[in-house]
């Protein structure tokens, strides 16, 4: 499935380089093609905090402290996190009640932190070790054809 979606994604993205319209096309890709997902979207870090970016779902945090909730969390360490259950996560940031479990992808570019993929699923352990894989090709795709450059952090 990821394959599949790797493939679309080249071709939405093929004559694009704009870091908000491309990501608000994987964003809208991802929700609507990935089961049993509520929210999917974008954070991107600004000024040393995650800021709300393009996103399909229920309205949604808008700043996310670095270190903070399972984005900061995956920002900092700068690793893809899943948590199988949220309600067990210390520091969990609800901003939709129904989510249960929850995967962040976090974006660089040339070593820097440009921001987070985050999604969500009313669905406990929704994650697994193939939608990581999947999800971290899609980062990666998106980054080659993006211009992340506008989107880097400001310190």
């Amino acid at each position: 499935m990821y394959r599949e979606l790797d493939a679309q994604l080249k071709n939405v993205l093929h004559d694009e380089r704009d870091f908000i319209a491309n990501s608000a096309n994987i964003g809208s890709l991802i929700y609507h093609t990935l089961p049993d997902l509520n929210w999917a979207g974008f954070y991107i870090h600004k000024h040393g905090e995650l800021v709300l970016g393009p996103f399909q779902g229920k309205p949604a945090c808008v700043r996310i402290a670095i270190g903070t909730g399972v984005c900061g969390k995956a920002a900092l360490e700068q690793r893809t996190v899943i948590v199988e259950n949220v309600l067990q996560f210390p520091g969990h940031i609800a901003c939709d009640a129904a989510s249960r479990s929850e995967i962040v992808v976090p974006i660089l570019h040339k070593g820097s932190l440009v921001g987070v993929l985050d999604i969500d699923s009313p669905k406990i352990a929704r994650f697994d070790a193939d939608d990581k894989a999947g999800l971290e090709t899609l980062v990666k795709t998106f980054v080659t054809l993006t211009d992340c450059s506008v989107s880097a952090p400001v310190t």
